[in-house]
């Protein structure tokens, strides 16, 4: 009786189906290759990886544009009318389209550490092509809409930077295991050369790049100065609806310095507060007043602002994700607010023993005091009993005027000016968005009395990095969360950072070291050992035998997944 062997017994390798299955859609063996990648599928790869890489700083920006979500929503809301929170819905995208691009890019990266052929599938071609576009699509509209908030990025590297450098050199020599295996399997000495001379150059790019890293927090702990002080924004507006007076009540709880509010003149000439143009994001105006809802909100007569609800808002569209944890005697509290004029928010900080930070805006042209507005609300200041050097007074208009009618006021600017403009105008303070001074300009003011003042400055880190830099005061919208800030988040010296960038680099090079010895033992081992171990049948046949190997491997997994009966008819004819 004759007994049938197999053609071959193969083990399931259930790893490499889901690799190769879920990347190109090829479950069976037969359908997997060794070969090289074609140029068509390597071009692919490239605009995978293009892909990866924009939308890894696409990510990054999101993440630390964070300090400043509620002013891209302000800046929506002017564009559109209509309060949301655009930041949701950029933010899912966003993270939804880096998983998948790294979920492929690991896949890719998989493919080339077991040999494989990449081969991405069409669906993830679509996939990758959208992702590129809709990300091009949308860095382009934020840089014509917000385009100055790209500065966050240079700002938040100086906080960032020594351990995004880690992370960076920890990803590159954990790929040597990858770059080492190509040169092992490579035939072509070129190719070799070309692999090494390109990961080497990256990594030593890697080692020597703390030369250009400067951060402010790397400095001597004895040279470090106060804390900035802090001054509430429109008070608390995370706590509780902004420029009402349970909102400075609130920021006062948290000891910030002084209060921030924007400035409007009324019909009748009394100065409240408001950001907008309008009434119709922080008030009930839509059903008090539903056909003047869109006019200027200076176009309202004090009698008519104090009957509308300024906290309902707030409970309703919670700008900040915080009206969840309140308790129902807080939203209530919340619940009934009203409009707040500038005198009696004057007048809670001259109680309070703090200062007043003033933006005034000018009413239209058609209004009655569009010539007067500031006497309107210099007089507002002096009725209040504030005491004058207590307030900082940021109008350029008038400013001769005021500073003649009330000398003590801090006059401030909200420009970066020349320091002989500044002393010739009697400007003691600047007012500047925190991306508008640099540490040569902090450093300038500082040397010169000048009291420097950035906003909107909401993020620990952010608050950290300032504080190593000698800012004096900043402007928040988050007093409750600066103030938990005790120290910088981290602060070292040049020669601790030193001694961790040398340490970093003599471990990165001894494990990519390490590891191009263990993946390339038995080539150094031939070389070192020269040809006198072998014979020539041995090394042309060991040669013949390592090139047909993958083809015999191929065509023995098609023979075998071909179907039994083809099977079976083969090898009846073979006996």
């Amino acid at each position: 009786m004759v007994k049938h062997q197999p053609l071959q017994v193969y083990e399931r390798q259930l790893c490499l189906s889901c690799l190769t299955g879920i990347y190109g859609c090829r479950w069976k063996r037969y359908q997997r290759s060794h070969d090289d990648t074609t140029k068509w599928e390597c071009l692919w790869s490239f605009i995978l990886f293009c892909t990866f890489s924009l939308l890894l700083v696409w990510f990054y920006f999101w993440w630390e544009a964070h300090n400043d979500y509620s002013e891209f929503n302000w800046f929506l809301y002017n564009r559109s009318g209509e309060w949301s929170d655009g930041t949701v819905p950029i933010l899912a995208a966003t993270a939804a389209g880096f998983t998948y691009i790294a979920f492929l890019t690991i896949l890719a990266l998989c493919h080339v550490a077991v040999g494989q052929q990449l081969n991405l599938h069409w669906l993830h071609k679509i996939g990758v092509t959208a992702a590129l576009l809709t990300t091009v699509i949308s860095v382009i509209s934020v840089t014509q809409m917000w385009g100055e908030e790209w500065d966050v990025v240079w700002i938040s590297l100086q906080a960032t930077g020594p351990f995004l450098h880690i992370g960076a050199l920890a990803a590159v020599t954990a790929l040597a295991w990858l770059v080492a295996g190509q040169v092992a399997r490579a035939e072509k000495t070129r190719f070799q050369l070309m692999v090494v001379l390109i990961y080497l150059s990256v990594l030593l790019m890697l080692y020597f790049i703390p030369l250009s890293i400067t951060s402010p927090c790397i400095m001597e702990r004895g040279s470090l100065k106060a804390a900035p002080t802090i001054i509430g924004h429109q008070g608390a507006p995370m706590l509780a609806p902004e420029n009402t007076l349970l909102s400075f009540n609130r920021a006062l709880q948290r000891n910030v310095s002084g209060l921030e509010a924007d400035v409007t003149i009324s019909l009748d000439g009394v100065p409240f507060l408001l950001r907008d143009r309008t009434l119709r994001r922080t008030t009930n105006v839509r059903r008090v007043f539903p056909q003047r809802q869109y006019d200027d909100a200076s176009l309202f007569n004090w009698t008519d602002l104090s009957s509308l609800n300024a906290g309902q808002w707030f409970l309703k569209d919670d700008p900040f994700w915080t009206v969840q944890y309140m308790s129902t005697s807080e939203r209530w509290l919340l619940g009934n607010q009203t409009v707040c004029s500038l005198e009696q928010m004057l007048k809670l900080a001259a109680r309070s023993n703090r200062s007043a930070l003033l933006t005034l805006h000018r009413p239209p042209s058609n209004h009655p005091h569009h010539h007067d507005w500031v006497n309107l609300t210099l007089d507002s200041v002096l009725r209040s009993g504030i005491p004058q050097q207590q307030v900082m007074w940021t109008v350029d208009s008038n400013r001769e005027m005021v500073r003649k009618a009330a000398p003590g006021l801090q006059q401030t600017s909200v420009q970066k000016l020349p320091l002989d403009t500044l002393h010739h105008k009697g400007i003691s303070r600047v007012l500047l968005r925190y991306n508008q001074a640099s540490a040569q300009d902090i450093k300038l003011y500082n040397e010169n009395n000048i009291s420097l003042t950035l906003y909107w400055v909401n993020e620990p880190w952010l608050y950290s990095l300032l504080w190593c830099s000698g800012v004096p005061s900043v402007s928040s919208e988050a007093p409750q969360v600066l103030r938990k800030v005790h120290y910088p988040l981290w602060l070292m010296s040049p020669d601790e950072y030193c001694l961790i960038w040398i340490f970093t680099d003599l471990i990165s090079f001894a494990v990519v070291l390490g590891i191009f010895i263990f993946q390339n033992y038995h080539v150094i081992r031939w070389r070192m050992s020269g040809m006198r171990s072998y014979n020539p049948e041995q090394i042309m046949l060991s040669a013949a035998v390592r090139r047909s190997s993958r083809d015999v491997n191929n065509m023995k997994e098609k023979l075998i997944f071909s179907g039994k009966s083809h099977q079976t008819t083969s090898c009846w004819r073979l006996l």
